[in-house]
């Protein structure tokens, strides 16, 4: 059986990050990149808001600068999936795709949390040509164009009003005929004079061309149908994150996400770290994962000197 030091779990800027400063503490951490190398940002075609791309940077390309800074220092990063892990006592016990076998004596997890999607095979076609989940992350590509944002709860309608500030007109598509959110969100929403609600609305296939999105067919609850001219299309029906394993075995909050002691990285086990959107239902951003993966790796290092 392989036995390691520090195994992280998770390739996004989180991952990545960890496996850097792990490895520069001479540590020799193993990543496994998981089912999606690089996370979610891979499915984004232009980063604008990490600093360091002042022209801006392709999804893949940061992803792949941060893999290989993290094998200039000497992190082992592997394709595999992490299948079962026992936290019941340390050296923690992984298997990695239901075979091989390694013993840690610290693990970091990153990962992530994955957006829900409608599940429409249009969606999933002009995913990053138009069809977006963070209106924080690529709002500023649609600044003055339309745009439509679906959810009725306090994500959408803050996405909805932030994409309001730079779009020309922005739909917010709700399958009740009510809004979910606070009720200071919602005012908010109805203050807005270029928001637009469709009340008992459902989106039946977003269209477009070889340019990316150009609309969306919405279907009211009565069955009738209308068409909508829109650039963007921006989900906003929530996170879930990637914790399935470490049910049972770490503390998670009422959403599924790992709980951490404030300020820290530290979960409810001994020597388990969290970093990224798994612990962060908040933010979810590239930057903020990036600076919770430096935050796990340095608890880490401090946990081993121990």
């Amino acid at each position: 059986m392989e036995k390691t030091k520090v195994l992280i779990v998770g390739s996004g800027p989180a991952g990545f990050t960890a496996a850097i400063y792990t490895s520069r503490a001479n540590l020799q951490p193993v990543l496994y990149e998981g089912i999606e190398p690089g996370g979610q940002l891979t499915t984004t075609t232009e980063i604008e808001n990490f600093p360091g791309y002042p022209e801006g940077v392709d999804g893949n390309r940061m992803m792949a600068d941060l893999r290989r800074q993290a094998e200039r220092f000497g992190a082992d990063i592997r394709t595999g999936v992490v299948t079962k892990v026992d936290l019941s006592s340390r050296p923690f016990h992984v298997v990695i795709d239901g075979t091989k076998e390694i013993e840690t004596e610290s693990l970091i997890v990153a990962t992530g949390a994955s957006a829900k999607y409608l599940g429409l095979p249009s969606e999933t076609k002009f995913r990053g040509m138009g069809v977006s989940a963070c209106a924080t992350c690529d709002g500023f590509f649609y600044r003055k164009k339309d745009v439509a944002v679906v959810g009725g709860g306090d994500t959408a309608c803050e996405e909805a009003t932030y994409l309001a500030s730079l779009c020309r007109k922005v739909y917010l598509i709700v399958r009740k005929p009510f809004l979910r959110a606070s009720k200071a969100m919602q005012e908010r929403v109805f203050a807005t004079p270029n928001i637009e609600i469709l009340f008992e609305h459902n989106t039946a296939e977003v269209l477009g061309d070889d340019s990316g999105v150009t609309g969306a067919l919405l279907r009211r609850n009565d069955g009738s149908e209308t068409t909508i001219d829109i650039s963007g299309f921006f989900l906003a029906i929530g996170h879930h994150p990637n914790t399935e394993l470490f049910a049972g075995q770490l503390d998670l909050d009422a959403e599924g996400y790992i709980a951490v002691v404030p300020g820290t990285s530290q979960t409810s086990v001994e020597g388990v770290f969290a970093a990224g959107d798994v612990k962060d239902p908040r933010y979810r951003q590239a930057i903020t994962a990036a600076g919770s993966g430096c935050i796990a790796a340095l608890d880490c290092e401090r946990f081993l000197l121990k």
